[in-house]
């Protein structure tokens, strides 16, 4: 069976699985509806150029300190807080700016999956950040986050990312890059 095949079909595993818990979440059996999809993606973009470190965090998030590159993800975030990152290949980078021995592999044992969003605060427009617990991460960089956040409401302009295990550094967050426009 193709490697494609093989995460379609976990990923059809996994969405009905969480449908499951959205609509436990909101009270299955009380006549209450499951939560909305509030986002649904098949892209992130890989912390990269001038994303890289402190110069411009997304999210309030730093970038990592070197550039990474995901193959494939497929997420899903609804309003009741529920996440799901399926991630497959997110590592360094082969570039010249990673240091030889880590290009193409990931160093972190775990990924934590964040949300961050605009909210309301006392009459002010503030940015909040919930962050998952850790979930093991492989050398080949595929991990399977499956958490509940509690997202502030309201939850405006929400972009998920993927943090480091150990700092609040992201290796990836909601967006693309055309493959075209690169370099």
């Amino acid at each position: 069976m193709s490697r494609t095949k093989i995460f379609s079909m976990t990923l059809i595993g996994m969405l009905a699985f969480t449908s499951g818990i959205s609509n436990r979440v909101e009270g299955e059996g009380t006549g209450q509806r499951r939560a909305p999809v509030l986002l649904s993606f098949h892209s992130m973009f890989g912390v990269d150029g001038a994303f890289v470190g402190d110069a411009a965090p997304v999210g309030g998030f730093e970038g990592d300190e070197f550039a990474w590159e995901i193959k494939r993800v497929v997420g899903r975030l609804d309003t009741a807080g529920n996440l799901i990152l399926n991630v497959r290949g997110l590592v360094f980078k082969d570039d010249s700016s990673v240091p030889q021995e880590l290009r193409g592999i990931n160093d972190e044992e775990e990924f934590r999956g964040a949300v961050a969003c605009m909210t309301e605060e006392a009459g002010q427009v503030v940015q909040r950040s919930v962050i998952t617990e850790g979930f093991p991460a492989s050398r080949s960089g595929n991990s399977l986050i499956i958490a509940h956040v509690a997202l502030p409401s309201p939850c405006v302009s929400p972009v998920v990312l993927v943090l480091s295990g150990s700092e609040d550094a992201w290796f990836a967050a909601t967006g693309f890059e055309d493959e075209e426009e690169q370099d």
